[in-house]
C-alpha cells in the first residue's frame, strides 16, 4: 500500500426492485475495496497524515478510540505498512484488566496489537480528558514524541485526503451520500462536490454537534444536509431490524455493509426511495467508507444475545 500515490475507486450499481419501481439509480462506490483495514475514509484521512508525520520527522503515531473502532486498527495497519510505531488510547479500562481475554474476544484491538500497537486503556472520564495539555505530555512523557492523529482521524488533513473519494466521472450524480462519524469524510465529499450535486449525511451517532464540525471545513457551501433519523439509537447501537436489513442487502446486491455505519446509510437511503423522496430518474452515489473488519466483534455481540448474525460472504 502506497500512501504517496492516488487512488481510484469503482462505482457498483445496485439492483433492487424499490429501485426500479420508483425508477431511481443507486451506485455504490467501493472504497472498502482499498484494503481489508486501511479501508475506504480510513486510507482517504490517514493517507496526508501519514505523509506530514514524515515531513515532521516524527516516528510514532499516537490516537485515540472506542473498542471497536475502525480507526483503532486502519491506524495499526498504516502505521506499521509506513514504519511508524503506533499507540492507542481505547476507551474503558475494564478492557486493559484482562488483555489476554480482551484480545481473544475483540478482533479489532486483537490485529491492532498485532500490528504492533501499545494500548492505554482508560476509563470514561479520562478519556473525555484525551485532548488536554496534561494528559498528552503524560503519554510523551510514557512513549516519546509522537505524531498526533485525532479521534476518528478528521482534521484538515483527512479533509483534504476525503476531497479525493470524488472523481470526474462522479458529476454525474445528483445526490452523493455517506455515513457520518466524525464529519471528515462528509466535509471532503462537500468541498468536491459540484454546485448542482446535493450531498447527504447519515450520522450514526445522536446529538446535533455534527453541523458545527463539519462547517468548520467546507466553508460557505451549503448543498448538503444530514439525516438524523437512522442512528438507531446512537453509536455502535443495532437492532434486529437493522441486522435483517443488512443481509438481505448483502443477498441481493453482493455487498457486505457493517452495522456501524454503511448498514444505517444504506438503510436511510432505501427508506427515503420508499418514501418518493427523490424524483424520478435521479442518480445516487453512496460511499461505502469501509468498516468491514467490525463486523466480527459485533457477531461476538449478538452470538452472546442468541440473535441473528451478519452474514458475511
Amino acid at each position: 500500500m502506497n500512501f504517496n500515490s492516488a487512488v481510484e475507486s469503482k462505482n457498483q450499481q445496485v439492483f433492487l426492485p424499490v429501485l426500479e419501481e420508483k425508477k431511481v439509480e443507486l451506485f455504490i462506490k467501493r472504497e472498502d475495496l482499498i484494503h481489508p483495514y486501511v479501508s475506504g475514509n480510513k486510507f482517504r484521512k490517514l493517507k496526508y497524515n501519514l505523509q506530514e508525520a514524515k515531513k515532521l520527522k516524527k516516528k510514532a503515531l499516537f490516537t485515540y478510540g472506542g473498542a471497536f473502532s475502525n480507526h483503532i486498527v486502519a491506524t495499526a495497519v498504516a502505521g506499521k505498512i509506513a514504519g511508524f510505531k503506533t499507540f492507542g488510547i481505547i476507551r474503558g479500562d475494564e478492557l486493559g484488566k484482562k488483555l489476554e481475554q480482551t484480545l481473544e474476544e475483540n478482533a479489532t484491538l486483537r490485529e491492532a496489537h498485532k500490528n504492533g500497537m501499545k494500548f492505554q486503556f482508560v476509563s470514561r472520564e479520562q478519556y473525555r480528558q484525551k485532548l488536554s495539555f496534561g494528559f498528552v505530555e503524560k503519554m510523551k512523557n510514557k512513549w516519546g514524541d509522537f505524531y498526533v492523529i485525532p479521534e476518528g482521524g478528521t482534521n484538515c488533513l483527512a479533509v483534504d485526503g476525503c476531497e479525493e473519494i470524488l472523481n470526474k466521472e462522479d458529476s454525474e450524480f445528483n445526490y452523493i451520500c455517506s455515513a457520518v462519524g466524525t464529519g471528515g469524510t462528509i466535509s471532503g465529499l462537500i468541498n468536491a462536490s459540484k454546485k448542482n450535486q446535493k450531498i447527504i449525511g447519515f450520522p450514526a451517532l445522536k446529538g446535533n454537534f455534527l453541523s458545527e464540525e463539519i462547517k468548520k471545513y467546507v466553508g460557505r457551501k451549503k448543498n448538503w444536509s444530514l439525516q438524523k433519523a437512522y442512528h438507531f439509537g446512537g453509536y455502535a447501537k443495532y437492532d434486529e431490524e437493522l441486522i435483517t436489513f443488512i443481509n438481505n442487502f448483502t443477498a441481493e446486491t453482493g455487498i457486505l455493509l457493517d452495522p456501524i455505519y454503511t448498514g444505517k446509510m444504506l438503510f436511510g437511503i432505501l427508506d427515503l426511495v420508499k418514501k418518493d423522496t427523490f424524483s424520478e430518474g435521479t442518480k445516487i452515489l453512496a460511499i461505502h467508507t469501509g468498516g468491514i473488519q467490525g463486523i466480527q466483534g459485533i457477531n461476538h455481540q449478538l452470538e452472546n444475545k442468541n440473535q441473528e448474525l451478519i452474514n458475511v460472504l
